[in-house]
């Protein structure tokens, strides 16, 4: 690296932090979510203004390989966060509706999806047509678990039984797109050959093996006074060594079998324990979170805004970015409106429960991101498809503010008896005269 490389890069950081965090806070101050403010930074900072002459002067294209390796580091920590925080057990009592508007708000986008694919394969599809058609039926289908669990905090929602549908219901949603991701990896052909076939081995050496030893490694200090004697334990630096060290061998391991680094950054986190002693998984994810969303993740912003040019975006493109908006807001909507209707949730609780279902914000751009390095899809479909990401999160707050303006307000929508039919009278038998 150049004195000028190393300066370019450290000013083209800097100037996308500040704007990051100051677009992230006009954001909130309009109700939405800080990561509607830092994506359009990233947007704002590609190709689409001034003829990509901001991108040249604050990233010239020798010092770009090393932002995209640093918005690959916050890639795989943020994986690992969503992993560490996919928690089943929040299915306990939200089962049976959770499951049901989980599988329809992915089933129905995805069968839409698929659809919309089959129109657009022509123009867009980059390698095999069935990828395609799977990968954007997976696209469509993703709800993005931080973005909502960030909004239902803000709303006061999260202690509610809406509340707690939706998180159970986006927990299950995760599982289904990186299955359905996995899935497209596979029929993609992502370069892994047999290597793949290693990957139902590393699932449960992970299961089987690492699981255990990362059990052993945070279990190993406990005495005998009890949960209370636990609650005073802390993560000590090298406990997290252990635990990074891990994580990136995790996510080297998947990279060579051909599925990508992300998939080994996702298992690595879901394999980790919780429960060991309390404040184990705070601990960890508030000291990776700092990092990662301060600085690696606007990183990742800006690669993904520099592949993102909508200055040629003409009327055929602005009519595919219409169906793809359409396709993707009434899929998810209407699977997870009918879904939760019919489960005796009253309307407007229903209603509430779609529109967070909605939400893709930076889950749906991770996926983007695999589907274009994997050649699955081109630079414009990618463009369109980050706009759909970034309408559908915005879409979320004064969707909710509406429907608590009509309700007597958001935090009054989120408890609800089931509507139960009450039972049919019984009959009694005619007594004769």
């Amino acid at each position: 690296m150049t004195q000028e490389q190393i300066q370019s890069f450290f000013l083209g950081l800097a100037a996308i932090l500040a704007l990051s965090r100051l677009l992230g806070a006009a954001a909130r101050r309009l109700g939405q979510p800080p990561v509607v403010g830092e994506l359009l930074a990233g947007l704002l900072v590609g190709p689409t203004l001034f003829g990509g002459a901001l991108a040249d002067h604050l990233f010239p294209t020798d010092v770009r390989p090393m932002l995209t390796a640093l918005a690959n580091l916050g890639l795989v920590l943020f994986m690992f966060v969503i992993g560490y925080e996919l928690d089943l057990s929040r299915l306990r009592g939200q089962g049976r509706v959770a499951a049901s508007v989980s599988l329809c708000s992915v089933l129905l986008p995805l069968l839409l999806g698929g659809l919309l694919a089959l129109h657009l394969a022509d123009r867009h599809a980059t390698g095999s047509r069935a990828a395609f058609v799977l990968f954007l039926g997976a696209a469509m289908a993703v709800t993005a678990f931080p973005v909502l669990a960030r909004i239902l905090a803000d709303t006061g929602l999260g202690r509610t039984r809406v509340g707690g549908i939706a998180l159970a219901g986006a927990a299950l949603d995760d599982i289904l797109a990186w299955s359905l991701l996995a899935v497209v990896v596979t029929v993609a052909g992502g370069g892994g050959q047999w290597r793949m076939l290693l990957a139902p081995v590393y699932l449960a050496l992970m299961l089987l093996v690492v699981r255990p030893l990362l059990r052993r490694l945070f279990d190993g200090r406990r005495d005998a006074t009890g949960w209370q004697g636990w609650a005073r334990e802390h993560v000590t630096a090298d406990q997290l060594i252990v635990v990074i060290g891990g994580l990136l061998l995790s996510s080297l391991a998947t990279e060579w079998m051909g599925a990508h680094f992300v998939f080994g950054a996702f298992l690595f986190g879901a394999v980790m324990p919780r429960d060991t002693f309390r404040g184990l998984r705070p601990q960890i994810t508030d000291r990776l979170e700092y990092v990662t969303r301060l600085l690696l993740l606007p990183a990742f912003f800006v690669v993904a805004g520099l592949q993102v040019d909508l200055s040629r975006l003409g009327s055929r493109g602005l009519g595919e970015l219409g169906l793809i908006l359409l396709t993707a807001v009434t899929g998810k909507f209407a699977g997870a409106y009918v879904a939760a209707r019919a489960n005796r949730v009253p309307p407007a609780q229903s209603g509430v429960l779609a529109t967070l279902m909605n939400t893709r914000g930076l889950t749906e751009i991770v996926i983007l991101t695999v589907g274009l390095q994997l050649h699955v899809i081109g630079g414009e479909l990618y463009g369109l498809m980050v706009v759909m990401a970034l309408v559908t999160t915005a879409m979320a707050g004064p969707l909710l503010h509406l429907l608590g303006r009509r309700d007597g307000g958001v935090t009054a929508l989120g408890d609800f008896e089931y509507a139960l039919p009450s039972p049919a009278p019984r009959k009694t038998p005619a007594t004769k005269p």
